[in-house]
């Protein structure tokens, strides 16, 4: 299987891609080089001289907005003296008395592919492809190379900005599609630099939109195709036949490390999300908050609520402060749509509001008892209420060592976790703390200690600090642990 990084087993099978060239031929119909009727609509090849058109023209407006990245990465290693002294049979006598080897300095050197989105030099790829990087440098389509700083990141969706300074020039762009209007089986073209052999094209067609299960980023909401996508693809252009960014390759599903024809890319509507100036506070991208959660519609529950097929969300926590409050939501309901656009699962609801600006009107499609109705709402940014009031737990108690906080709206939203916004979240365990021996994990949510419900981190320091015994109650994923300790 292949993972962001190339085969890495067999958990998801995504190899991070990069982009293309093969000058294609095929079947497309060109603006101009059909009748005007034609050009309005979506038509199959109907003669020989249609299959013999050629994509060399919607290349050579697209390509010079591609560029290729390159960036590198200092990493300091040690060197052991001898490989006896890497023996475990020799480490049980020395242990950590061993000598070491002396620590040098190696430089890690990869490649991606990125697109110019503004004349000013504005650049969108990966996140994977400059994470870490001590050096970002930019190649132009005309072999310019300029460095490249960060302006902006958001690796729970994959996505950074780059800015090169390219003076007074104004450099090449792809103005941006609305990947909603995508249909399975429109023609695309990626673009990118696979495996560094210089700037690609592949053809292909969009073979599945809105890919929800690839497990690749947190927003999972992917445009799949069948170009051809390989390594050095990634933060390429997908692009459709009138020249404007479809979106961002990103991942491949290989078991090899290379293309099998199945590629994914992240919609140009969220990629429209990191470049916007109101969304982004101290170079992170600040998402509009719903503030409902729930669970996919299956077979099983569509026969219960009376609903005529398995799709949408079936709601089942509202917070009373939050824009599906504000709407009427409440549990029970079945959101099937959200601004005219189907939303089959939880995951396409978050990224119906990923993709939506905060302060926007957004107007949900509700099922309740069997009957639909519409309501709508104003979205806000998610609200850090009540404060974090980090803290470190101390004492002679088992959560000695946890760093512990207050959830809120806008602390779920930035770590990324499914479920409710409210109580008091583990956010690091010391390591050799009596909370990491006992098995305490970062993430865990407190319920309860002994008995006593635990609202906020003031709730638990009191709770920690009585009595000599505790039975504490945590969640962990969709589990909640209960065990007891004793100070001995």
């Amino acid at each position: 299987m292949g993972g962001k990084n190339g085969p890495v087993g067999a958990r998801s099978a995504l190899g991070y891609a990069k982009t293309l060239t093969i000058l294609a031929l095929g079947a497309v119909l060109l603006a101009g080089s059909l009748p005007a009727a034609a050009q309005s609509q979506r038509i199959t090849p109907q003669s020989r001289e249609q299959i013999s058109l050629s994509f060399a023209p919607v290349v050579r407006q697209t390509t010079p907005a591609v560029v290729n990245i390159y960036t590198k990465k200092r990493v300091r290693e040690q060197a052991a003296l001898s490989p006896l002294l890497n023996d475990p049979f020799f480490r049980q006598f020395f242990g950590d008395r061993l000598p070491q080897g002396q620590t040098r300095e190696r430089v890690q050197n990869s490649l991606g592919s990125g697109v110019i989105l503004r004349p000013d030099g504005l650049i969108v790829t990966n996140f994977h492809v400059i994470k870490d990087a001590d050096e970002i440098s930019v190649v132009l389509s005309d072999r310019r190379e300029f460095d490249a700083k960060v302006l902006r990141s958001d690796e729970r969706v994959d996505l950074a900005v780059l800015k090169i300074d390219a003076g007074r020039e104004q450099l090449p762009t792809l103005p941006l599609a609305d990947s909603d209007q995508l249909q399975v089986g429109d023609l695309v073209l990626a673009i990118g630099n696979p495996f560094g052999v210089g700037q690609t094209v592949t053809q292909g067609i969009v073979s599945a939109l809105a890919r929800t299960n690839a497990g690749i980023t947190d927003y999972n909401f992917f445009i799949q195709t069948d170009a051809a996508i390989n390594p050095g693809n990634s933060g390429g252009a997908l692009v459709t036949m009138d020249g404007r960014l479809a979106g961002i390759n990103t991942a491949i599903y290989s078991r090899s490390g290379g293309s099998i024809g199945i590629g994914f890319a992240i919609p140009a509507n969220m990629v429209r999300t990191v470049l916007s100036d109101d969304a982004a506070r101290n170079g992170k991208i600040v998402r509009a908050w719903f503030g409902g959660s729930g669970q996919p519609v299956t077979p099983e529950v569509a026969a219960s609520l009376g609903l005529p097929r398995p799709a949408g969300v079936l709601i089942a926590e509202v917070h009373p402060d939050s824009p599906a409050a504000q709407a009427g939501i409440r549990s029970g309901d079945v959101i099937t749509a959200i601004n005219g656009n189907e939303v089959p699962d939880p995951e396409a609801l978050r990224f119906r509001i990923a993709t939506l600006p905060i302060g926007e009107t957004a107007t949900f499609t509700v099922m309740r008892r069997g009957q639909p109705i519409t309501t709508a709402a104003k979205l806000i940014a998610p609200p850090e209420t009540p404060k974090r009031e980090a803290t470190v737990l101390k004492g002679q108690q088992p959560l000695a060592g946890a760093t512990v906080a207050n959830l809120s709206p806008a602390l779920v939203e930035e770590l990324g976790i499914p479920g409710p916004s409210r109580g008091v979240i583990l956010l690091d365990i010391a390591a050799r703390s009596p909370a990491a021996r006992v098995g305490f994990q970062q993430g865990d949510v407190l319920q309860q200690v002994n008995n006593t419900p635990i609202a906020s981190v003031t709730d638990a320091v009191a709770a920690l600090g009585r009595g000599q015994s505790w039975r504490i109650s945590i969640k962990r994923g969709d589990e909640v642990l209960t065990d007891t300790f004793s100070q001995r």
